[in-house]
């Protein structure tokens, strides 16, 4: 369950979930036939101009996520409301499973979480890589997960990232438009290919240091490994990453940190800002 205030005047119930959130066919007409949307515990005709101000209540059955939880969380929840949280991935650790086996990723510590706070559902609205640290986006019930995803898709959620690299990128910023496929001589590997999806990255050089450079990277799309890729296309490796041939550390791993997340609020219309300890 979860309450929503009118933000202007003469709004329907229909135009808010079609047009603002923009719900699937589907789903708009299961809430409908729930009976899911009432106003002062009142079933509210849908198709009524309601007043600014007025609180709409939401209750529907909300699926169980198949995540297995972890017996305690081990990862730090750094903002939360009734829609979503943001959790901090630590470095090493997968954002999902992807067999039965895998129950330490981040989505088994944030299952922990909703349980111990009496909930049931928690999905993710866009991945890490497992050797990436940083923010990531959780939807707490199934409309919010519609409404993000799509946020996402229309890039309204910004994601910044930091990434140390070799050498020194010779302008100050800059914008990598190349597309991006699998490699065909290797599984996990991927590449710039004509062939491949659209992908764009802009970056910004925020320091200069004897043989490396930090940069901010923020991502129009979000192709598997795309900073990663970009940024060895231009002949700048991520520090550490050896599966896109940059020089290995003597951690084994490499630099590249999710450290803000930015959007506007589809529930409330508040301006977001998260960043990353």
């Amino acid at each position: 369950m979860f309450q929503y205030e009118i933000m202007q005047d003469g709004e329907t119930v229909e135009e808010l979930l079609r047009n603002k959130w923009r719900l699937g066919k589907k789903q708009v007409h299961e809430l409908r036939m729930a009976k899911a949307v009432s106003v002062g515990g009142e079933p509210v005709n849908w198709k009524e101009p309601l007043p600014k101000g007025a609180k709409l209540t939401f209750l529907f059955d909300i699926p169980s996520s198949a995540y297995k939880p972890m017996n305690e969380c081990g990862i730090d929840v750094l903002y939360e409301d009734e829609h979503c949280l943001v959790v901090s991935k630590p470095k090493g650790m997968a954002t999902h499973p992807n067999t039965p086996s895998d129950t330490d990723t981040c989505m088994n510590h944030v299952m922990a979480y909703v349980k111990a706070n009496g909930g049931q559902y928690a999905e993710h609205v866009h991945r890490l890589d497992q050797g990436t640290k940083g923010l990531l986006l959780i939807a707490k019930h199934p409309i919010a997960k519609s409404v993000f995803d799509r946020m996402l898709e229309e890039k309204k959620i910004i994601r910044t990232y930091e990434a140390e690299v070799q050498g020194n990128i010779r302008t100050d910023s800059g914008t990598i438009n190349e597309p991006i496929g699998k490699d065909r001589h290797h599984k996990t590997r991927r590449v710039v290919s004509s062939s491949g999806q659209h992908a764009v990255t802009r970056y910004e050089v925020v320091k200069r240091f004897k043989g490396t450079c930090l940069v901010h990277l923020v991502l129009e799309t979000g192709r598997t490994h795309q900073i990663r890729v970009h940024l060895a296309h231009i002949g700048h490796p991520i520090v550490g990453d050896t599966l896109y041939n940059a020089r290995q550390t003597s951690a084994g791993d490499y630099k590249l940190h999710a450290i803000q997340l930015d959007f506007i609020h589809p529930f409330t219309d508040h301006n977001i800002t998260i960043k990353d300890k």
